[in-house]
Formats: structure tokens, C-alpha cells, sequence
């Protein structure tokens, strides 16, 4: 296996006593960071999307209820988990389709509970599970893009591969998933280029994901969302792959608005669909995705482009954030357990202790 290179753009890191995000409101016109150390702004750092992408959530989450742990002042035990317990569920409510967030925030408090100790060395726990929960996604990632290169089509020529919102460095511990397929088919020798597209209405394909592969010299073309078909007839693509915000346990996948129809026109042209997504992202709980809620966006999200105008007055605008893509229409989903069809996910469902 090839040495894994590093992307140095880390979304989330910590910083002694606060977190520092890279805005990704503000690329690809501007590289500016984000200093934090109160939990209340990293609720507003995820509402107003400084941080996105769901495992950069879940740390920026993680860290975030450390910050609130170390506001709670009580040495009294039962006191202090209480107010935790709060704390997280504010974090968790910001963004509920996000499974990351409801799992490391989850994972951070069940800690807590089942750990003895003072409310110190609670606190103490919390920040090291934080870390932990980075390092963990950090080799995930790794193991996604490795896994990956088995699903993507065996050609003699190099792949061209399309890509959709951005599930790469800057959504996670500085990797990716679906990206990470990317890096790892780049670095492998078997990549020609990325085709993104641009994901209307937030711009995270154009915006991030080409930025992040001018980073790192991978060749890029950006096309609008309405292309991608077009480019199938032309031959123009070898496989999709896109990430996931949650999965459910026959393998309905809830991604990024428009998720669904690229699903559609890959299965309609016999184009390979993946979708590459940590584990943790699968809700063994959710039997299908009929049962998700679509959260919905801003209507001046869809009427306006910048400062531009692209509705006139009096229009009404609907847009939802996310889509369901039913299971059978995707080719495999990669985990850091492997590449597998969605029928068989629910095999990896941890034991029921």
C-alpha cells in the first residue's frame, strides 16, 4: 500500500484551550480561520455553516460540549451531567439529519456517564474522547479511500470520476470520503480527473471541492448540477461517487439535494453510483428512508446567487436541504469496513451488548 500524503487543510482542530475552524463560507475567495472557545459559537459556527460536512460536525460538536462541559461550574457529579446532557442536546438539535453529530455527541456523554470520577477528570475524558473521535476519522478516511479503489471500475484508461457536493478534506478530519476515494485514486495512478458538480443552491462542489483539488494540482472541471446527465451520454464519466449524511439500514442514503437524480441518470446510462460514508454515518436504528424528515433551507438561499437577484418579487421558493436515494439504485457503499452492497449493510451492524 502506498504511503498515505498529507492534504494539510484541517477543518477542525484544536488549539490548547479552543477550537479553529476554517471558514468555508468565505472559500474559495478567502482562506480565513475562525478562533473558538465558547460552546454557544460553535452551535452558530454550524448554524450559519463555517463547518459542514457531517464528521467535521461531529468534532466540531465533540469539541463543542467539551467547551460547555468546562462552563459547567458544580463539582457535584449528577449536577454536572445534567447540565451536560443539555448541552448536548442543544448540539445535537442544530443539525438532526447529521448522524455524526447525534453519534460522537452520543458517544461523548455515554462516556461520561459510565466513566467514575470527578467532574474533572470527566472533563478531562471528554476532551480526550474528542481527539479520539478526530484521530479515528482521520484513519477511517484512509481505509474509505483504499476500500474504494476495489468498486471503481477496472479500465485500462484512467478514470474520470464525478463528484457531488463536498465530502473531502474539508468535511471531515482532512481526508474525505468520497474525496478520499479521489486522493487515493490520484495518488494510485489511476485517476485522469474530477468532474464536480457545482451543488446549487450552497456552491460546495464548485466552491470546495474544486478548491481543494487545485490544492492538491488533481485535475477539476466544474459543470452545473443539469450537465451531469448530459455528460453521461457523452461518455464523459466512469463512476459517481458521493457521500452521505445518513444511511439507513436497507442502504437508502440521505445526501445533498439532487443526490437522487444523479442516482437516476448513473443507473439509467449503467454508470457505477458509490457512495462513501464512515459507519458511523449508518443509523442502525432507521429501517429505510421513508421515515426522514427533509429539513428545509432558506428561500433566499434559492433566489439569490451572492449579491444577485434570480427570482423576481413575490415568487415562492422551495428548497430542501437533502434527498433520499432508494438502496437499489446504488452500486456499493464504501465504510472503512469495506466496499458492499447496500442490501448488506445491515451486517455491519455493531452487536447488541
Amino acid at each position: 500500500m502506498t504511503e498515505v500524503l498529507e492534504t494539510h487543510v484541517y477543518p477542525v482542530r484544536w488549539q490548547g484551550d479552543h477550537v479553529l475552524l476554517i471558514d468555508q463560507t468565505k472559500l474559495p475567495k478567502e482562506y480565513a480561520i475562525v478562533s473558538i472557545n465558547r460552546w454557544e459559537d460553535i452551535l452558530t459556527a454550524i448554524q450559519t455553516r463555517i463547518v459542514r460536512g457531517g464528521p467535521a460536525l461531529g468534532m466540531a460538536a465533540a469539541y463543542g460540549l467539551y467547551l460547555g462541559a468546562q462552563d459547567i461550574n458544580t463539582t457535584n457529579r449528577t449536577a454536572f451531567l445534567e447540565r451536560l446532557e443539555a448541552i448536548a442536546e442543544l448540539l445535537k438539535s442544530v443539525r438532526p439529519n447529521k448522524a455524526n453529530v447525534l453519534w460522537s455527541v452520543d458517544r461523548q456523554v455515554n462516556i461520561a456517564q459510565q466513566t467514575s470520577g470527578t467532574v474533572d477528570e470527566l472533563k478531562a475524558l471528554l476532551l480526550e474522547t474528542a481527539q479520539t473521535i478526530q484521530q479515528e476519522d482521520w484513519e477511517m478516511c484512509v481505509a474509505i479511500g483504499q476500500h474504494g479503489l476495489t468498486a471503481l471500475p477496472e479500465t485500462p484508461e484512467k478514470l474520470t470520476l464525478y463528484t457531488h457536493c463536498n465530502h473531502g478534506a474539508l468535511a471531515t478530519s482532512g481526508f474525505g470520503t468520497s474525496l478520499g476515494i479521489v486522493r487515493t485514486a490520484w495518488q494510485e495512478a489511476r485517476l485522469k480527473k474530477v468532474i464536480a458538480g457545482e451543488t446549487r443552491p450552497w456552491l460546495q462542489g464548485s466552491r470546495l471541492t474544486a478548491w481543494e483539488c487545485v490544492q492538491e494540482t488533481i485535475p477539476v472541471t466544474v459543470v452545473t448540477d443539469s450537465m451531469a446527465a448530459h455528460c453521461m451520454t457523452q461518455n464523459m464519466i466512469d463512476a459517481v461517487i458521493v457521500g452521505a449524511d445518513r444511511i439507513a439500514v436497507n442502504g437508502d442514503t440521505v445526501n445533498k439535494i439532487g443526490t437522487y437524480g444523479l442516482a437516476l441518470a448513473a443507473k439509467a446510462h449503467n454508470i457505477p453510483f458509490l457512495v462513501a460514508a464512515s459507519l458511523s454515518t449508518v443509523d442502525f436504528t432507521l429501517t429505510n428512508g421513508d421515515a426522514i424528515k427533509i429539513a428545509q433551507g432558506s428561500e433566499t438561499d434559492i433566489c439569490r446567487l451572492g449579491d444577485t437577484v434570480t427570482c423576481p418579487s413575490g415568487v415562492n421558493a422551495y428548497n430542501p436541504l437533502v434527498d433520499v436515494t432508494p438502496a437499489d439504485l446504488i452500486t456499493a457503499i464504501v465504510t472503512e469496513r469495506g466496499a458492499i452492497a447496500p442490501a448488506r449493510i445491515q451486517t455491519l451492524a455493531p452487536p447488541i451488548s
